[in-house]
């Protein structure tokens, strides 16, 4: 239970910090539906598409650009836009987070989205809650956090 939790508290952590507002991207018309029998055209921005600043600082999402879905990309993309106005120890923040979502299989990642849906349901003051627990946490020994994570789940 506890490495569970630790997981998902983790998660939590980590895309709340790289969540951000909708970025402005014009949209095209609607088009009329296409036949089926059409191979489906390639998302675009296509990763050579990306300026060089772009593609070195979303370098770790570069072998897993193509499967991105639209949305994903316009985020990512507003997070390298971002970028060079973050101060040092924020672009290092979220150059290690992007690394581990990199990491992360689609499974992982389905069930992090998962979780920081469900969590941004929670009130703000369980949220700081979460928060402190997870402060206090991070300020053990690595021991003990290997003792906690190790721990077998018990049943509520």
């Amino acid at each position: 239970m506890m490495r569970l939790f630790w997981f998902l508290l983790t998660l939590f952590l980590t895309t709340s910090a790289l969540a951000e507002p909708p970025v402005d991207v014009a949209r095209k018309p609607a088009a009329k539906a296409k036949p089926a029998a059409k191979a489906k055209a390639p998302v675009r921005p296509a990763w050579a598409e990306l300026t060089a600043e772009q593609q070195k600082t979303l370098a770790p999402l570069k072998a897993d650009w193509e499967s991105l879905e639209p949305e994903g990309r316009r985020k990512w993309i507003g997070i390298a836009k971002r970028y060079p106005t973050m101060k040092a120890q924020e672009q290092e923040r979220v150059q290690r987070r992007m690394q581990a979502w990199a990491k992360l299989s689609p499974e992982q990642r389905r069930q992090a989205r998962e979780t920081y849906k469900q969590i941004v349901k929670v009130p703000p003051e369980k949220r700081a809650n979460l928060r402190q627990q997870w402060a206090e946490y991070q300020a053990l020994p690595e021991r003990e956090r290997e003792a906690l994570t190790a721990e077998p789940r018990r049943k509520k």
